[in-house]
């Protein structure tokens, strides 16, 4: 029991920095309330075609406005995140890469679009295999 208790406590110490951060930090706030803000917009905006899926993942695709948005909320909770850890430097291919991939796992695995683009995105691909499958077989 003593050992688990000390388990917690070396916890607790090793997380103080973060909580300390996080109640003082003005900027850090500001930033994470903005990321916020900007997606509840575009949840609302995106959630008038939630029975169309695609249509979902089209718009993010390829609206401008929509992937700026993302971009912003995006950057304010990556720099929220530096201030919570207390980083000086931003790693611009780790946040790309954080980026790209949270996008992706979020259309992929949202109940609302991630079915159908699934699907699309087999479909896609199966398709092309099969044409491949087809025009090899004719040319032997």
């Amino acid at each position: 029991m003593a050992r688990q208790k000390d388990s917690l406590l070396t916890k607790a110490d090793t997380m103080r920095p973060y909580f300390e951060r996080a109640m003082s930090d003005d900027n850090l706030r500001r930033d994470v309330v903005r990321a916020f803000a900007i997606a509840r917009d575009l949840y609302g905006e995106l959630a008038r075609d939630r029975d169309r899926p695609i249509a979902i993942a089209s718009r993010v695709a390829t609206d401008d406005e929509i992937r700026d948005k993302l971009r912003d909320a995006i950057e304010d909770l990556r720099r929220a995140s530096e201030r919570l850890q207390g980083k000086k430097q931003r790693s611009s291919m780790r946040a790309s890469t954080l980026l790209i991939t949270g996008i992706t796992l979020g259309i992929l695995f949202n109940p609302i679009t991630g079915p159908e683009t699934r699907r699309f995105i087999r479909d896609m691909f199966s398709s092309g295999d099969h044409a491949e499958h087809t025009h090899g077989s004719n040319g032997r």
